[in-house]
Protein backbone atom coordinates (compact mmCIF):
# COMPACT_ATOMS: atom_id res chain seq x y z
CA UNK A 1 0.00 0.00 0.00
CA UNK A 2 3.05 2.36 0.56
CA UNK A 3 4.79 1.51 -2.56
CA UNK A 4 1.17 2.79 -3.93
CA UNK A 5 0.61 5.80 -2.41
CA UNK A 6 4.44 6.77 -3.00
CA UNK A 7 4.33 5.67 -6.22
CA UNK A 8 0.70 7.96 -7.15
CA UNK A 9 2.85 10.73 -5.64
CA UNK A 10 5.65 10.70 -7.88
CA UNK A 11 3.19 10.76 -10.79
CA UNK A 12 1.04 13.33 -9.29
CA UNK A 13 4.11 15.46 -9.12
CA UNK A 14 5.13 15.15 -12.96
CA UNK A 15 1.75 16.45 -13.97
CA UNK A 16 2.20 19.26 -16.88
CA UNK A 17 -0.23 20.97 -15.45
CA UNK A 18 1.10 21.39 -11.81
CA UNK A 19 4.64 21.82 -13.18
CA UNK A 20 3.95 24.73 -15.11
CA UNK A 21 2.16 26.65 -12.02
CA UNK A 22 4.93 26.00 -10.33
CA UNK A 23 7.48 27.70 -12.72
CA UNK A 24 5.12 30.76 -13.09
CA UNK A 25 4.93 31.40 -9.59
CA UNK A 26 8.55 30.97 -9.00
CA UNK A 27 9.93 33.33 -11.48
CA UNK A 28 7.00 36.10 -10.36
CA UNK A 29 7.63 38.75 -8.05
CA UNK A 30 5.21 36.88 -5.69
CA UNK A 31 7.16 34.46 -4.91
CA UNK A 32 10.19 37.26 -3.45
CA UNK A 33 8.70 37.05 -0.24
CA UNK A 34 9.39 33.44 -0.19
CA UNK A 35 12.99 33.45 -0.82
CA UNK A 36 14.75 34.06 2.78
CA UNK A 37 12.44 31.21 3.78
CA UNK A 38 13.82 29.11 0.64
CA UNK A 39 17.40 29.99 1.94
CA UNK A 40 16.92 29.12 5.40
CA UNK A 41 14.85 25.57 4.70
CA UNK A 42 17.75 24.51 2.34
CA UNK A 43 20.82 25.96 4.16
CA UNK A 44 21.94 28.02 1.09
CA UNK A 45 25.73 28.71 1.43
CA UNK A 46 24.93 32.74 0.97
CA UNK A 47 28.65 33.93 1.56
CA UNK A 48 29.36 32.05 -2.40
CA UNK A 49 26.32 33.68 -4.11
CA UNK A 50 27.15 36.44 -6.60
CA UNK A 51 24.59 38.41 -5.18
CA UNK A 52 23.46 39.64 -1.81
CA UNK A 53 20.09 37.50 -0.94
CA UNK A 54 17.85 41.10 -1.23
CA UNK A 55 18.79 41.14 -4.30
CA UNK A 56 17.46 38.25 -6.09
CA UNK A 57 13.76 39.35 -7.01
CA UNK A 58 12.01 35.52 -7.20
CA UNK A 59 12.79 32.11 -6.16
CA UNK A 60 13.57 31.71 -10.09
CA UNK A 61 16.72 33.94 -9.68
CA UNK A 62 18.00 32.24 -6.37
CA UNK A 63 17.69 28.84 -8.33
CA UNK A 64 19.56 30.09 -11.22
CA UNK A 65 22.26 32.28 -9.09
CA UNK A 66 25.91 32.48 -9.96
CA UNK A 67 28.98 32.00 -7.75
CA UNK A 68 30.70 34.73 -6.39
CA UNK A 69 33.98 34.87 -9.02
CA UNK A 70 36.66 33.10 -7.42
CA UNK A 71 35.32 31.07 -4.47
CA UNK A 72 35.56 27.75 -6.58
CA UNK A 73 39.45 26.37 -8.01
CA UNK A 74 39.20 24.00 -10.55
CA UNK A 75 41.25 21.54 -10.60
CA UNK A 76 44.61 21.98 -12.48
CA UNK A 77 45.89 18.57 -12.33
CA UNK A 78 46.94 17.18 -15.73
CA UNK A 79 44.46 14.71 -17.54
CA UNK A 80 41.98 14.94 -14.79
CA UNK A 81 37.96 15.24 -15.67
CA UNK A 82 36.01 17.66 -12.64
CA UNK A 83 32.65 17.62 -11.39
CA UNK A 84 30.81 19.59 -14.01
CA UNK A 85 28.01 21.08 -11.08
CA UNK A 86 27.65 20.68 -7.06
CA UNK A 87 25.44 17.67 -6.50
CA UNK A 88 25.78 14.32 -4.83
CA UNK A 89 26.70 11.18 -6.19
CA UNK A 90 24.15 9.00 -6.66
CA UNK A 91 26.40 6.18 -8.08
CA UNK A 92 29.85 5.60 -10.41
CA UNK A 93 31.13 2.50 -12.12
CA UNK A 94 31.29 0.94 -15.09
CA UNK A 95 28.58 1.20 -18.02
CA UNK A 96 28.58 -2.21 -18.17
CA UNK A 97 27.62 -3.30 -15.07
CA UNK A 98 24.66 -0.66 -14.85
CA UNK A 99 23.41 -2.09 -17.76
CA UNK A 100 23.24 -5.61 -16.49
CA UNK A 101 21.81 -4.84 -12.96
CA UNK A 102 19.84 -2.20 -11.52
CA UNK A 103 20.87 1.30 -9.43
CA UNK A 104 18.15 2.31 -6.91
CA UNK A 105 15.95 -0.67 -8.04
CA UNK A 106 16.53 1.09 -11.69
CA UNK A 107 18.48 0.52 -14.89
CA UNK A 108 19.99 2.80 -16.99
CA UNK A 109 19.24 2.16 -20.26
CA UNK A 110 22.06 3.48 -22.44
CA UNK A 111 20.68 2.69 -26.12
CA UNK A 112 17.38 4.84 -24.87
CA UNK A 113 19.07 7.25 -22.75
CA UNK A 114 21.65 8.29 -25.81
CA UNK A 115 19.03 7.74 -28.30
CA UNK A 116 20.74 5.08 -30.85
CA UNK A 117 22.73 1.81 -30.41
CA UNK A 118 25.30 4.10 -32.50
CA UNK A 119 26.05 6.48 -29.65
CA UNK A 120 25.45 3.94 -27.09
CA UNK A 121 28.29 1.61 -28.18
CA UNK A 122 30.86 4.55 -27.66
CA UNK A 123 30.68 4.85 -24.24
CA UNK A 124 29.70 0.48 -23.53
CA UNK A 125 32.79 -0.12 -22.16
CA UNK A 126 33.06 2.51 -20.18
CA UNK A 127 32.34 4.28 -17.12
CA UNK A 128 29.60 6.62 -15.50
CA UNK A 129 29.04 8.83 -12.61
CA UNK A 130 25.19 10.25 -11.63
CA UNK A 131 25.41 13.40 -10.03
CA UNK A 132 21.87 15.08 -8.52
CA UNK A 133 20.99 18.05 -7.79
CA UNK A 134 19.07 19.01 -5.08
CA UNK A 135 16.86 22.55 -4.30
CA UNK A 136 19.66 23.53 -2.44
CA UNK A 137 22.62 23.39 -4.78
CA UNK A 138 24.45 25.67 -7.21
CA UNK A 139 22.17 25.11 -10.46
CA UNK A 140 24.90 25.62 -13.01
CA UNK A 141 26.62 23.23 -15.39
CA UNK A 142 29.93 23.35 -16.28
CA UNK A 143 32.67 21.78 -18.85
CA UNK A 144 34.72 18.65 -17.29
CA UNK A 145 37.37 18.85 -19.62
CA UNK A 146 39.18 20.90 -22.20
CA UNK A 147 37.40 20.20 -25.67
CA UNK A 148 35.08 20.92 -28.58
CA UNK A 149 31.34 20.32 -28.28
CA UNK A 150 31.23 17.66 -31.00
CA UNK A 151 26.78 17.11 -31.24
CA UNK A 152 24.05 18.16 -28.71
CA UNK A 153 20.81 16.92 -28.76
CA UNK A 154 17.39 16.02 -27.09
CA UNK A 155 15.41 13.47 -26.46
CA UNK A 156 12.43 12.56 -24.39
CA UNK A 157 9.65 15.44 -23.38
CA UNK A 158 7.94 14.39 -20.13
CA UNK A 159 10.01 14.49 -16.82
CA UNK A 160 8.94 13.04 -13.60
CA UNK A 161 11.04 13.95 -10.22
CA UNK A 162 14.93 12.70 -9.85
CA UNK A 163 15.12 12.58 -6.43
CA UNK A 164 14.86 9.12 -4.50
CA UNK A 165 11.84 8.64 -4.38
CA UNK A 166 11.55 9.25 -8.10
CA UNK A 167 14.21 7.31 -8.57
CA UNK A 168 12.55 4.26 -7.14
CA UNK A 169 9.35 4.62 -8.12
CA UNK A 170 9.53 6.29 -11.39
CA UNK A 171 9.34 4.95 -14.62
CA UNK A 172 12.84 4.84 -15.07
CA UNK A 173 13.59 8.87 -15.18
CA UNK A 174 17.27 8.93 -16.00
CA UNK A 175 16.83 7.23 -19.15
CA UNK A 176 13.15 8.82 -19.93
CA UNK A 177 12.90 11.90 -18.89
CA UNK A 178 13.31 15.19 -21.03
CA UNK A 179 17.02 15.34 -21.59
CA UNK A 180 19.57 17.62 -22.99
CA UNK A 181 22.73 15.65 -24.07
CA UNK A 182 26.11 17.64 -24.91
CA UNK A 183 28.85 15.11 -26.35
CA UNK A 184 32.32 16.97 -26.07
CA UNK A 185 35.45 15.32 -27.47
CA UNK A 186 38.44 15.77 -25.93
CA UNK A 187 42.46 14.53 -26.02
CA UNK A 188 40.90 12.45 -22.89
CA UNK A 189 38.20 10.54 -25.18
CA UNK A 190 34.47 11.41 -25.69
CA UNK A 191 32.23 12.42 -22.70
CA UNK A 192 28.76 13.02 -23.00
CA UNK A 193 26.89 15.43 -20.74
CA UNK A 194 23.58 14.74 -20.11
CA UNK A 195 21.51 16.61 -18.45
CA UNK A 196 18.33 15.27 -17.17
CA UNK A 197 14.45 17.34 -16.84
CA UNK A 198 12.88 17.05 -13.71
CA UNK A 199 8.83 17.72 -13.32
CA UNK A 200 8.41 18.38 -16.27
CA UNK A 201 9.54 21.58 -16.52
CA UNK A 202 12.40 20.52 -19.04
CA UNK A 203 13.99 23.79 -17.77
CA UNK A 204 18.21 22.55 -19.06
CA UNK A 205 19.05 26.38 -21.07
CA UNK A 206 22.30 26.06 -22.54
CA UNK A 207 24.84 28.89 -22.30
CA UNK A 208 27.93 27.92 -23.96
CA UNK A 209 29.24 31.13 -26.33
CA UNK A 210 31.09 28.40 -28.72
CA UNK A 211 31.98 24.89 -29.36
CA UNK A 212 35.27 25.47 -27.65
CA UNK A 213 35.10 24.77 -23.91
CA UNK A 214 37.85 25.13 -20.78
CA UNK A 215 37.35 22.64 -18.18
CA UNK A 216 35.18 24.49 -15.63
CA UNK A 217 33.73 26.85 -18.42
CA UNK A 218 29.85 27.01 -18.11
CA UNK A 219 27.82 24.89 -20.40
CA UNK A 220 24.35 25.71 -19.46
CA UNK A 221 22.27 25.99 -15.77
CA UNK A 222 19.08 23.99 -14.72
CA UNK A 223 15.87 26.15 -13.50
CA UNK A 224 15.26 23.91 -10.87
CA UNK A 225 17.21 20.59 -9.00
CA UNK A 226 18.33 17.87 -11.20
CA UNK A 227 20.91 15.42 -12.15
CA UNK A 228 23.33 15.09 -14.64
CA UNK A 229 25.04 12.07 -16.12
CA UNK A 230 28.39 11.47 -17.12
CA UNK A 231 29.42 9.14 -19.68
CA UNK A 232 33.13 8.62 -19.71
CA UNK A 233 34.27 6.90 -23.22
CA UNK A 234 37.91 5.07 -21.73
CA UNK A 235 37.28 2.33 -19.64
CA UNK A 236 40.89 3.07 -18.33
CA UNK A 237 39.43 6.53 -16.58
CA UNK A 238 39.96 5.46 -12.76
CA UNK A 239 38.03 7.43 -10.08
CA UNK A 240 39.66 9.19 -7.41
CA UNK A 241 40.06 7.47 -4.39
CA UNK A 242 37.27 10.18 -2.24
CA UNK A 243 34.54 9.76 -4.76
CA UNK A 244 31.80 7.44 -2.49
CA UNK A 245 27.52 7.15 -2.92
CA UNK A 246 25.98 9.95 -1.03
CA UNK A 247 29.17 11.99 -0.76
CA UNK A 248 28.92 15.48 -1.79
CA UNK A 249 30.61 17.23 -4.44
CA UNK A 250 31.60 20.64 -5.81
CA UNK A 251 32.05 21.50 -9.61
CA UNK A 252 35.92 21.97 -10.27
CA UNK A 253 36.89 19.19 -8.11
CA UNK A 254 38.21 16.18 -9.56
CA UNK A 255 36.48 13.28 -10.35
CA UNK A 256 39.43 11.18 -11.66
CA UNK A 257 42.18 11.07 -14.13
CA UNK A 258 43.05 9.31 -17.55
CA UNK A 259 45.81 6.65 -16.44
CA UNK A 260 47.14 6.30 -20.07
CA UNK A 261 46.30 9.74 -21.51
Amino acid sequence: MLKAWLKLFVELTGNNYVSQLLVRFTSSTWSRMLVPIFAKVYRINQEEMEKSLSEYQSLHQLFTRKLKFGCRSIESQPNCLVSPVDGVISDFGFVQDVEKYPIKNKQIRLEEMLGSKEKANVYRNGKYIILYLSPRHYHRIHSPVDGIIKESWVLGEKSYPVNSLGLKYGNSPLSTNYRRITEIQSELGNIAVVKVGALNVNSVHLTARSDKLGRGEELAYFSFGSTVVLFIERATFQFSPDIAGNNDILFGKSVGVFSNA
